[in-house]
């Protein structure tokens, strides 16, 4: 069945647009053993009511859908002395024929979560490209390499914190089969969210912290951005920010949600990222905006929605006119007329895929 899907919702890839994608997986690395194997069996996965089988079974159906030359996976399986995303993420791609078939890593993370790339190799050539010099134990105020220290004074006392990323985000050169190049960079923001927090107050303070931690971390990546517009490199940042335009009460404490750091708060357009899932969030505060994550709340009984993840371009790729689509079971006519699509994205995870279709046919090759 999944290559059906497949078929339908893609046809033939000759003379089509590049399609990118973001997709965090919730719990994708409690599926494999330290072998990388799928452990497609009736015990339970980490997702509510389902087994390890089902949730695999889900997610094949998902990737297959989604048919994407390249897939930033937020919340890979890990890697350490004993297991690897890789092997497992192209064990998960032969079992499901995926063309999306080769793995990549950058930096380990230190958590079990890794960010990765899965991709066609028919499509495309891809590999780690890390940008900016390494820091000392002290830090660097200048974009350092994101597995190192960064600098910044948050809170205008004179006094510059440190921050690192627990999940350091992916950079990737990526070659497309027609020669044309594009500079990637998979993001998993600090989550704002206090876990461990007992009490109001408690939770108040960590949540702040938790939030300064996260705009540190998209200034860091504003930065290097900044340094991808001025060599006018061909840009996409994709990923889950753990954030975006209006969604907590804090925002107005720092003036500006770590996504429209991201983005570009400049009035020049040269130097401005693209989402129109961010600006449609940014231009109605109140009202109806996209989402891209679902998550049930046990004391108040119900499902709560968000936009957190995103596909940002540079303006050279905006101006091709790219179609980005969230893969929302709900919320997106293709996928309600498709029932086995629509619980297979509500099954696999509580995020849903973001993808892009960039058509970079005519795009000189070296740009």
């Amino acid at each position: 069945m999944t290559g059906e899907l497949a078929g339908d919702l893609a046809g033939d890839l000759a003379g089509q647009p590049l399609r990118l994608a973001t997709y965090n997986v919730e719990w994708f690395n409690a599926l494999f053993d330290d072998r990388g194997r799928l452990m497609e069996d009736g015990g339970p996965s980490s997702r509510y009511k389902l087994s390890r089988a089902e949730q695999l079974g889900a997610l094949g159906i998902v990737f297959a859908a989604l048919d994407a030359d390249g897939i930033v996976i937020i919340e890979a399986p890990d890697t350490n002395g004993r297991r690897s995303t890789t092997r497992a993420l192209e064990n998960f791609a032969q079992a499901y024929g995926l063309r999306a078939r080769k793995a990549l890593i950058g930096f380990p993370s230190e958590t079990e979560q890794e960010i990765a790339f899965l991709y066609d190799p028919d499509r495309l050539s891809a590999h780690h490209d890390p940008q900016g010099a390494p820091s000392t134990s002290h830090g660097s105020h200048e974009a350092p390499r994101f597995d190192t220290t960064f600098r910044y004074d948050l809170d205008a006392d004179s006094i510059s914190e440190t921050i690192r990323f627990s999940k350091p985000p992916l950079e990737l050169a990526i070659t497309t089969a027609s020669g044309a190049k594009l500079r990637l960079i998979g993001v998993h923001a600090k989550s704002k969210n206090p876990y461990g927090a007992i009490g109001r107050e408690a939770q108040i303070r960590l949540s702040i912290e938790n939030r300064r931690k996260q705009l540190a971390q998209c200034l860091w990546l504003r930065q290097r951005v900044e340094g991808h517009l001025a060599a006018q490199e061909s840009l996409v940042v994709l990923g889950d920010f753990n954030d975006g335009p209006g969604i907590d009460e804090f925002e107005k404490l720092f003036g500006h949600s770590g996504v429209e750091i991201v983005l570009g708060t400049t009035p020049d357009p040269t130097l401005r990222l693209t989402d129109p899932h961010a600006a449609m969030a940014l231009q109605s505060r109140v009202g109806v905006t996209p989402t891209t994550a679902r998550f049930y709340l046990a004391p108040q009984k119900r499902f709560f929605e968000a936009l957190l993840d995103f596909v940002m371009v540079s303006p050279d790729l905006a101006a091709r006119q790219p179609e980005w689509r969230i893969w929302h079971p709900f919320n997106d006519p293709r996928i309600l007329q498709i029932p086995e699509l629509r619980e297979a994205l509500l099954q696999a995870s509580d995020h849903f895929p973001v993808t892009i279709d960039l058509p970079l046919g005519s795009l000189p090759p070296g740009v």
